[in-house]
């Protein structure tokens, strides 16, 4: 089943570590082929703009780029049969609210994961905040609170995806 990985992980190097050595792998070897939205955009690009000074040449490169990036998501989100979505923080990522919505929208099954054991909702009937926890579970998704829990939902989840 083809995954698209919704979450903030690429901006940090401990991110990074746990996306690229830890969850995309675990995933791959349940025999899912798993999108990364971090890596659909070529990193020297990114590179590049970042090592230019802040002010007007590089604001313009970014806004240059942002819509290819943007519209990169969503084919792949449109593309892939389930979300993954990565709900740590104190709020969950606004960029990864967009994306499990979108998803919702395109009747993606959805799976959370909140690795992070902070408050983060609404009330204390929920996990992370009511909108995003709606979508994942009419979805047919759920919310794991450990690697284990996604990795067992993930395999379970072929029969559930709808698209």
């Amino acid at each position: 089943m083809r995954i698209y990985l919704a979450g903030p992980l690429g901006f940090s190097e401990a991110g990074r570590h746990f996306k690229d050595d830890v969850l995309i792998p675990a995933l791959q070897r349940l025999g899912h082929r798993v999108v990364d939205p971090w890596s659909l955009t070529d990193p020297k690009v990114i590179a590049e703009i970042q090592a230019l000074p802040l002010g007007n040449k590089r604001r313009a490169a970014w806004q240059a780029i942002n819509p290819d990036i943007g519209r990169q998501n969503v084919m792949a989100i449109a593309r892939s049969r389930a979300v993954v979505a990565i709900l740590d923080g104190v709020d969950v990522d606004s960029g990864t609210a967009a994306e499990i919505g979108f998803a919702f929208a395109k009747r993606k099954l959805i799976i959370g994961y909140r690795g992070d054991f902070r408050l983060a909702s609404d009330n204390e009937g929920l996990v992370v905040n009511l909108q995003v926890e709606y979508f994942i579970r009419q979805s047919g998704g759920n919310i794991a609170t450990d690697m284990r829990a996604l990795l067992r939902m993930v395999g379970a989840a072929e029969g559930k995806a709808r698209a």
